[in-house]
């Protein structure tokens, strides 16, 4: 039977995050496979996957901050807000001469920090039960509420005029939810010249790196899944159980808090002596309920390696 883990992708410009999962499905020789969060076709990096019943870890990897590289194209606005849309509008190349670095640094730190964002048209969002990008694709006009998103860092890397326009390199460091072609767009306005995504990567998803990820092409699925405990170690805090609470925990029995110590709160990860993670629990009354329960396929880090 296939381990159960999380595995980090380098998804390649071109393939969408469901053709990454089905390439997967077959690697790994199993249908359980899910994804933490969606990457356009048009960007590359990291695609994390939850394999067997790893798949119940996603959940807590969706919700967390992330890191980008982009490119930038000022002078320029489009549909959909990136290079894949038809231009809306073209600004004078004096205009665009005429910003300088501290005109974009100053819009930037506008966008920097907690704030309301009208996300891109063609986002994922349900409108009515229908994907806006569907509604926009079949002719529809779509006007999405603002929603409250936090940029924690959005930085000028590199300026390069090409072209009449000014293609700048950015890192943006954000909360789930946050559109980075929406930031490009609302960076263009700000500067009243237009602006658009032309590149975007993703560099890191919480505590997990692009850098440790494997090709989508050559990937070893089996060497290279993260144990589901190692995994919950690192986004969440532990729960050491003892080889009788592992027990209890594992056939569904509550588990009561130890002397005097004051319960945590929040979801920790409860793993037993073995390092097998035995599922997820929260204080709850008067002890400790699990929320979610891992099989024995949930091997150990000793197991997987």
């Amino acid at each position: 039977m296939t381990s159960s883990g999380i595995l980090l992708l380098d998804k390649p410009q071109g393939w969408t995050s469901h053709d990454a999962v089905a390439r997967t499905r077959r690697l790994a020789g199993t249908r359980k496979v899910g994804h933490a969060g969606t990457l356009d076709p048009m960007a590359t990096g990291l695609l994390i996957l939850g394999i067997e019943s790893s798949t119940r870890l996603l959940t807590y990897i969706v919700g967390v901050d992330k890191e980008y590289t982009a490119t930038i194209r000022l002078g320029s606005s489009t549909t959909t807000d990136d290079a894949e849309g038809q231009e809306l509008g073209r600004a004078r190349p004096s205009a665009v001469d005429a910003v300088t670095a501290d005109d974009i640094r100053r819009v930037m730190g506008i966008l920097t920090g907690d704030i309301e964002q009208v996300p891109s048209a063609v986002s994922a969002i349900k409108v009515d039960g229908k994907r806006a990008y569907a509604r926009v694709r079949a002719g529809e006009t779509v006007e999405l509420k603002a929603r409250p998103v936090t940029v924690s860092a959005f930085e000028l890397l590199s300026t390069t005029p090409v072209d009449g326009y000014l293609d700048l390199e950015v890192r943006v460091e954000c909360s789930s939810g946050t559109y980075i072609r929406a930031l490009a767009r609302d960076l263009g306005m700000g500067l009243g010249i237009g602006g658009h995504l032309t590149a975007l990567r993703r560099t890191r998803v919480g505590p997990f790196r692009v850098t440790d990820a494997g090709e989508l092409e050559t990937v070893d699925v089996a060497s290279a899944l993260i144990p589901p405990a190692d995994a919950a170690r690192q986004l969440l805090p532990v729960f050491d159980l003892t080889e009788q609470q592992a027990i209890d925990l594992g056939h569904g029995k509550r588990i009561a808090p130890e002397g005097d110590v004051a319960p945590a709160s929040g979801t920790l990860a409860a793993i037993a002596p073995d390092g097998r993670l035995v599922g997820l629990i929260e204080f709850r009354g008067a002890s400790y309920k699990s929320i979610v329960n891992f099989p024995t396929d949930a091997a150990s880090p000793t197991d997987a390696s």
